[in-house]
């Protein structure tokens, strides 16, 4: 096997676990020697052991000489876990081949520097491309202290949400709203409107074919209007937050707060996405996936609070003046206000189309 193939392989291990390790980044790791994988590993939890801790048990006493391939670039810091570019030192490696560098304060070539003054071989950008796509959302989280965020929605080919009515189930077949749920699963928690809540009475959890990790999920409700015999007030599948303005008040408050949700207020009647966003990256939200209605979405888009949008296109047609579509609010007066993105990728889902598009310029 070629280094390419060695590093693919630490990336698939990487990917296995994105979900499962927030705050901290997915990360995989494989030790060879003399041409034979003698250890590999992946970070299973935050404040577990790292991939390279993991991978370096594995192979045990057959780490002195070995290449270690790692996606991420080894910690120099004490955490919750030793530094795994001292473990890599005490093991007596000859050469560690990184996939990308970690823009961590705490880290930011500290590792790299490290292994290199323990006249260690490292070598920096095998793969790299690939990595920086996996670690996109804990690269923004790190660099802004706010979450990484994904508006979603579903759309029929005349860009409706759903009917006047407000049916909406089911737009999209199958295996679109399955992928809709590997995004729960991937991100920390989950956004919708209060209205939402009220008209849907969502859970807002993973559902794939084998469980999934619930995201905490998250109600912007200025006034408290939740209804206390909501799911995702009484479930306990996952913890509840919901933010609130001034206008909430303290009897309104009591029942929530009995019930174990956690109340965010703010002491403004209106309330700012930027605000909300700085609050949630304060309180260790890295990702963000909103799922919220026309108004919501026109919330974000208004205030450029997003990183990419995902759309799932289905072969229907609703029409109607009164139909909603993804995004609400004001809108913009002329073409030259919209907000111009670039499709990242597109692919059929069944019957259905999604589209990944991100911001041309990034204004956060």
């Amino acid at each position: 096997m070629t280094d390419i193939e060695y590093m693919n392989l630490a990336l698939v291990l990487a990917k296995s676990v994105k979900g499962q390790t927030s705050p901290n980044p997915p990360v995989g790791s494989v030790v060879v020697k003399n041409g034979r994988i003698v250890g590999m590993g992946a970070h299973l939890k935050a404040g577990e052991a790292h991939a390279e801790a993991q991978a370096i048990k594995m192979a045990g006493t057959l780490t002195e000489g070995a290449t270690v391939y790692v996606t991420l670039e080894p910690c120099s810091h004490f955490g919750k876990t030793p530094p795994c570019a001292d473990l890599l030192i005490e093991s007596k490696v000859s050469r560690v081949l990184i996939a990308t560098t970690d823009p961590n304060p705490l880290v930011a070539g500290g590792g790299v520097v490290k292994l290199r003054n323990a006249g260690i071989e490292v070598e920096i950008g095998l793969l790299q491309s690939e990595a920086d796509d996996l670690y996109e959302m804990f690269f923004h989280y790190i660099t802004t202290k706010t979450p990484y965020v994904t508006l979603k929605t579903a759309v029929t080919l005349d860009g409706k949400t759903a009917s006047r009515t407000g049916s909406s189930r089911w737009i999209t077949g199958v295996k679109a709203r399955e992928d809709v749920h590997r995004y729960r699963q991937s991100h920390d928690a989950i956004l919708v409107g209060v209205n939402t809540v009220i008209q849907d009475n969502p859970s807002l959890t993973t559902r794939l074919p084998n469980g999934g990790i619930h995201p905490i999920r998250i109600v912007l409700d200025h006034k408290l209007r939740t209804p206390l015999h909501s799911k995702i007030v009484n479930d306990n599948l996952s913890e509840t937050w919901i933010v609130i303005s001034s206008s909430a008040t303290k009897a309104k408050q009591a029942p929530f707060l009995s019930k174990g949700i956690k109340l965010i207020q703010f002491e403004e009647e209106t309330i700012q996405i930027q605000d909300v966003l700085s609050k949630l990256g304060e309180l260790g939200i890295t990702s963000l996936l909103v799922e919220g209605g026309s108004e919501v979405n026109g919330s974000f888009l208004k205030e450029n609070a997003f990183n990419q949008v995902i759309t799932y296109i289905a072969p229907k047609l609703i029409g109607g003046r009164l139909a909603p579509g993804f995004i609400g609010g004001e809108g913009i007066a002329s073409m030259n206000e919209a907000t111009q993105l670039t499709f990242k990728s597109m692919e059929q889902l069944g019957e259905d189309i999604k589209i990944i598009a991100i911001p041309v310029v990034k204004k956060r």
